[in-house]
């Protein structure tokens, strides 16, 4: 079974790391025609007849020059510049990235599988745009590595981090039979009917499989025993790493955390079909992990989303 994330990780392009310090590489590949640059204003992007545009070296603005990689013979770069140039723009024109998930989800209008190229442009902009100055000495910092590394005058480097984040589908009962159910929760802030997989970013000294535990403890109440890893996805939205977990749940009885959701309820399968199709229950989005996660346990595809 192919699951609704992996539409957003398919068919990756090579990044290339070695030749990230080699000007003459790069110049080379910068001076190539066929070479494609997608243009970042700040941390967004601006998409043309609802896909993403890729110009050529010679049509991007100045910025940094970003290396993505190579894929399909040619090489991709981003361009960043300030972001200013968005601000300048009309409203709604220039999109972050979570607003050009459905455009990525979808067939590239060029053919390519642009969404990893794309998702690395973005991660890179917005670490590159929260981070200014050196965390140990306060120093101003400086790009090198085709975007990849910031150095400040003292010579300390720092590199983009991924925060790792566990999200987890738990369950209770025989697997696979007719009452066995599903734990999903919400949070206050959304719409009424909208329900999504538990999720929460491990501790230092942690591990992954200890933090659905502790998450789903603190959240829901409920004790975890058995955790199996499902699959991963990267979310640069800022900067996190989604590594999805299949929980066994060791209680049932449900205890709300009000500081972090709203409410948590037991869904069977018979249930969360029926309140998908009457719309009374909106299930994540179909591009998320949190959406493979709930049609992995049900079995197969469901209707209504985010």
């Amino acid at each position: 079974m192919t699951y609704p994330h992996e539409r957003l990780s398919a068919n990756p392009h090579d990044r290339t790391a070695l030749h990230r310090s080699d000007e003459e590489w790069l110049d080379q590949r910068w001076a190539d025609p066929e070479t494609r640059v997608l243009v970042v204003s700040g941390t967004r992007v601006r998409p043309r007849d609802g896909a993403i545009e890729w110009v050529s070296p010679a049509a991007a603005p100045d910025g940094l020059r970003v290396l993505l990689g190579e894929h399909e013979g040619r090489a991709w770069f981003a361009v960043v510049t300030d972001a200013a140039l968005s601000q300048a723009g009309e409203p709604g024109e220039w999109t972050p990235l979570r607003g050009l998930l459905p455009i990525l989800a979808g067939e590239p209008a060029a053919g390519v599988a642009e969404a990893p190229l794309v998702m690395h442009a973005l991660g890179l902009a917005e670490w590159l745009f929260v981070t200014r100055h050196c965390s140990r000495c306060g120093d101003p910092l400086t790009p090198r590595a085709a975007g990849h590394e910031l150095v400040c005058p003292r010579g300390h480097t720092h590199f983009p981090r991924t925060d790792p984040a566990v999200i987890m589908i738990v369950t209770s009962g025989e697997p696979g039979a007719e009452d066995e159910r599903c734990l999903l929760g919400r949070q206050a802030v959304w719409p009424e009917g909208r329900y999504s997989t538990l999720a929460g970013f491990c501790e230092p000294g942690e591990t992954l499989e200890d933090a659905v535990r502790r998450e789903v403890l603190e959240e829901a109440g409920v004790v975890v025993g058995e955790v199996e890893y499902f699959g991963n996805q990267p979310w640069p939205l800022p900067a996190s790493l989604m590594v999805g977990f299949v929980g066994r749940a060791v209680t049932t009885d449900i205890r709300i955390d009000e500081d972090e959701i709203e409410d948590a309820r037991w869904f069977t399968r018979a249930e969360m079909k029926a309140l998908a199709a009457e719309g009374t229950l909106l299930l994540p989005s179909g591009v998320s992990i949190s959406r493979s996660l709930v049609e992995h346990w049900y079995g197969g595809p469901l209707p209504g989303h985010w």
